[in-house]
């Protein structure tokens, strides 16, 4: 008996992917080849993307899948990809400038001197995004400085999700999870503002019709089809940004927060209510369209595993075995006889002479470190969520890891302990692409509502509870901060 997949082409910074996914939301065939910017011709260093090198690659990943799909019924294809980046195109679609990447250097610049247009917290408590230098407001700044000639000549603007999608289906649109990472929007009205657009010039017709996740946009046409070898015909489902897809695959519901822990750690949460004169107070705090209408995803970033790595590289130098580390960590006590690692270092970045270990002694061993480093993670982890209750008018029950750091289970205990919440780890490495493959099986209708894609899956969760040890956190804690 054929089974029913759909097939989700997912466009990452260092990896583009074709998958698919049955109506259990299991993993049937995965292909994947390495993604890559190129250097840009007018300066070395900027950044750009090829489209016809992204969609080369999704070309290869997609054959590639053929004999792992023999016995399947292929019944839609979804693309989700990182958000903020896109380019200006004519009537056909031809990019009129190449995608500018959020690595790019050059709207810095812009970013820092924003007050000529609109006042910083004016811009984020209308369009919820925080001040990051990669965002696409300021990429079309840039494009409307340096060339104005192309702005007034282009149709539309198309986030890279929409590049992809018309591509496969000749029709232009706007994915609302990659709107809601522009800076462009007015968040409470879920709609291009006006007030940005008008300050910084930009007309409101660059922006096709907005679609949310699960919508079809359109059928796949044949010529492309035959290309990737899959049936022309089949429904192009509108999916996007790769974070609010990770939050739905992780099957969070409203007012459940969910960190997703890497090299950096994102802590955001579905919420229907959004404090946004709060988020504008916060650092480094930002504020994304959720993947259902009515529904946002508040959150806040800070530097973790890459903190981890470093610390790493000064007791392990010869590149040590993870489970032997946290071993070596596990054998000292809760608060690391003193050793503390000063909490600075996660805002700020290594190398830039901010970060300090303090409480060192002949005593102390690479574990000590290794550990104070978890503790002043899941210390810097309680302050934001309580940032993000604030924010989002919410109160934790418990709080779902994804990501790498979530297979740590040293940090997740002291997660755990210090958060006073259970924590519950998900045992499923592809969160992302089962939140965009979710809302593909529901607009191609092989399940009724979202509702029921959800009932159809088993997800599994490794808990941990706040153990003995959390008494003895809370008090330090509150030490710290007092």
């Amino acid at each position: 008996m054929r089974q029913d997949v759909v097939i989700v082409l997912d466009c990452g910074a260092t990896n583009v992917r074709a998958i698919a996914v049955n109506t259990a939301g299991e993993v049937v065939a995965k292909a994947a080849v390495a993604n890559a910017t190129e250097p840009a011709r007018e300066h070395p260093e900027w950044h750009q993307w090829s489209l016809e090198a992204i969609l080369a690659r999704f070309t290869h990943c997609c054959r590639e899948l053929q004999p792992a799909l023999a016995g399947c019924e292929i019944r839609a294809v979804t693309v989700t990809t990182f958000g903020v980046d896109g380019a200006l195109v004519d009537e056909d679609g031809e990019l009129l400038y190449p995608i500018i990447s959020w690595k790019c250097p050059r709207t810095v610049a812009v970013m820092e001197q924003i007050r000529r247009y609109l006042d910083p917290e004016q811009l984020q408590r209308l369009s919820g995004v925080g001040q990051f230098g990669f965002n696409t407001l300021y990429k079309l700044i840039w494009l409307r400085e340096q060339h104005p000639e192309l702005v007034e000549r282009a149709h539309a603007w198309l986030f890279i999700s929409s590049l992809i999608n018309h591509r496969l289906t000749g029709k232009m649109t706007t994915d609302r999870t990659m709107a809601g990472t522009s800076q462009l929007l007015s968040l409470q009205q879920e709609c291009f503002s006006r007030t940005i657009l008008e300050a910084v010039d930009l007309p409101e017709h660059l922006f096709p019709p907005m679609v949310a996740a699960g919508e079809v946009i359109g059928s796949l046409l044949p010529d492309f089809a035959e290309r990737l070898g899959l049936p022309a015909g089949i429904p192009v489902v509108s999916a996007g940004h790769d974070t609010q897809f990770a939050l739905a695959g992780s099957g969070a519901g409203p007012d459940q927060p969910v960190l997703s822990s890497g090299t950096w750690e994102i802590l955001m949460v579905r919420t229907p209510q959004v404090d946004s004169d709060a988020l504008a107070r916060v650092a480094d705090s930002t504020c994304e369209l959720d993947a259902d209408r009515g529904q946002f995803n508040p959150g806040l970033q800070w530097l973790a595993s890459g903190v981890l790595e470093w610390v790493r590289t000064l007791g392990w130098p010869e590149g040590g075995d993870y489970e032997a580390m946290i071993d070596e960590a596990r054998a000292v006590p809760v608060g690391c006889d003193g050793v503390r690692m000063a909490p600075n270092l996660l805002a700020n970045g290594v190398g830039h002479g901010q970060g300090a270990f303090t409480g060192l002694s002949l005593s102390t061993r690479r574990g000590h470190l290794y550990r104070a480093a978890l503790e002043a993670l899941a210390f810097h982890l309680k302050g934001q969520l309580t940032r993000l209750e604030q924010i989002g008018h919410f109160q934790a029950q418990q709080l779902l890891v994804v990501g790498g750091g979530s297979r740590n289970a040293l940090w997740n205990q002291i997660k755990a302990d210090v958060l006073g919440l259970p924590v519950l780890a998900i045992d499923e490495a592809e969160t992302t692409v089962l939140g965009a493959a979710l809302y593909a099986m529901t607009g191609a209708r092989l399940h009724p509502t979202l509702a029921a894609a959800h009932a159809a899956l088993t997800r599994r969760y490794t808990p941990f509870q706040p153990s003995a040890d959390a008494g003895a956190y809370q008090t330090l804690y509150k030490e710290l901060h007092s």
